[in-house]
């Protein structure tokens, strides 16, 4: 989920009291070799689940929106996330629909549908899946969309609810799909947008096991969220109903 060439889909993350439906308990485990010190398994069990709400870095509220722009090499990058007014249940939990559409020099390249809900236990966002739709002139592809309870994919962690400097976690586990990953590098970053300047900035690195040797960051304000992807900075956002 993301902006930035990692195939990662696009909007950092932590204790993480991670947690995941009982039933999806057996399905298949990474490997050793994919896991290699990220935390990919969880315990979800524990979770009232809501589709709307906030923790400190990530926003759920419909009409919540970012705007994101950005030169890579000579285009414009321009990355817009709205929180819809939408919901969708995918493996008994109702999660929340979050829109992401990207433009380059003024033509969608992809746009994509994101599922969400926020444990109210420990006020971690759990990520549930995404339909993706690849444009070139017309629909091409949906590479990288994923639903957890389908082929073996298990809910991943968006956003942890806890801080904690130098956590590794899974966003996404949907094996040989989407397995992008996280980790927090920093919890007092100062960045300077379009949109202002922010103290206090979550920075964290994405990598994922499909493309060994890549590598984004981001950064996220509080009360906000995603500021920065890689070369897109935040210029405008609006708050929700």
């Amino acid at each position: 989920m993301s902006v930035g060439g990692l195939g990662m889909k696009k909007f950092t993350r932590l204790l993480v009291v991670l947690v995941v439906l009982a039933g999806l308990l057996t399905l298949p485990q990474l490997s050793h070799a994919q896991s290699a010190g990220f935390t990919d398994s969880f315990m979800l069990d524990q979770c009232d689940f809501a589709s709307r709400g906030r923790n400190p870095f990530f926003v759920l509220e419909p009409g919540f929106k970012l705007v994101l722009e950005g030169l890579e090499g000579k285009e414009l990058v321009r990355l817009e996330i709205t929180v819809l007014n939408e919901r969708k249940t995918i493996t008994g939990v109702e999660t929340r629909v979050v829109e992401e559409v990207e433009t380059r020099d003024g033509q969608i390249v992809e746009i994509s549908r994101n599922y969400f809900a926020l444990c109210q236990q420990n006020n971690s966002v759990v990520y549930f899946g995404e339909d993706v739709d690849i444009y070139a002139g017309g629909v091409v592809s949906h590479a990288g969309a994923w639903r957890a309870g389908v082929d073996g994919a298990r809910p991943g962690l968006i956003m942890p609810g806890v801080v904690l400097l130098g956590a590794r976690y899974f966003q996404e586990i949907a094996p040989n799909v989407a397995l992008d990953r996280a980790e927090i590098l920093s919890i007092s970053e100062v960045v300077k947008t379009p949109a202002g300047k922010f103290i206090n900035v979550l920075k964290t690195e994405e990598t994922t096991p499909l493309e060994p040797n890549a590598k984004g960051l981001k950064f996220y304000a509080p009360g906000i969220g995603l500021i920065q992807d890689s070369t897109v900075k935040l210029v405008w956002f609006s708050p929700g109903f």
